[in-house]
């Protein structure tokens, strides 16, 4: 358990230091969820680069962009990392073709929910097994459910610390960042599309709008696919 001298000691450190820390409290059972977006890039160059004992992986869901799985190779060749990949089940996707049909998402917001439980979800709750930490790159700009997000929080029904280090960086500071260290990046980024999830469900925003705006752009919603629902 982290105690509130060591969460205080982490909230206050730099970002390497704050990452190693976490790390070496639960070597071997902290783990990093990266959707390859502009935040999770930030924290696998400082991942990589300091050697930490973190195991990395992400999602596919099958409907990502082509821009990701290059951003994927990309990333693995210039950090030497081995991202390991957990995909939906079979059976699960093919249930709900047959059921909703390829584009059912479209039809309601409990269809398009349900989708990302299949696709996103239960392959996270896979591979969050046996883990202690589960490090994000939530931001609490990014939308209005994570504007009160901790850096650290224990979250009940997974059972396990969900570490936020980038949850007061902005914007600017991200993408500061990411020019500095010369981090490789998905280019759909300089096209409109902040926040980028499966294709058939991003869009680009239009100067002004919200981060979240271009996901599942055609309902009324938190903008949220279950994986960070804020307790």
């Amino acid at each position: 358990m982290f105690t509130d001298e060591q969460i205080q000691e982490i909230e206050n450190a730099s970002l390497p230091d704050a990452l190693k820390l976490v790390a070496e409290q639960y070597p071997d059972e902290t783990v990093f969820s990266t959707s390859l977006g502009q935040e999770d890039q930030v924290l696998t160059e400082v991942i990589a680069t300091h050697k930490l004992p973190v195991k990395i992986f992400t999602l596919d869901t099958g409907r990502l962009f082509y821009e990701h799985y290059e951003l994927l190779e990309r990333t693995n060749a210039r950090y030497k990392t081995n991202i390991q990949v957990y995909f939906p089940e079979a059976a699960d996707v093919e249930a709900y073709v047959a059921a909703k049909g390829i584009n059912g998402f479209y039809e309601s917001v409990e269809n398009r929910k349900e989708c990302c439980f299949i696709r996103k979800v239960k392959p996270l709750n896979r591979a969050l097994e046996g883990a202690k930490v589960w490090i994000t790159g939530l931001r609490s700009e990014q939308s209005e459910n994570r504007k009160d997000m901790k850096m650290i929080e224990w979250d009940d029904d997974r059972k396990l610390y969900k570490f936020n280090p980038l949850i007061h960086w902005s914007y600017d500071e991200m993408t500061g960042y990411i020019q500095q260290k010369n981090i490789p990046y998905n280019p759909l980024h300089d096209k409109g599309f902040i926040s980028i999830g499966c294709a058939p469900c991003t869009r680009a925003i239009e100067p002004g709008e919200n981060p979240r705006a271009g996901r599942w752009w055609w309902e009324i919603s938190h903008k949220e696919c279950g994986l960070h629902v804020h307790q």
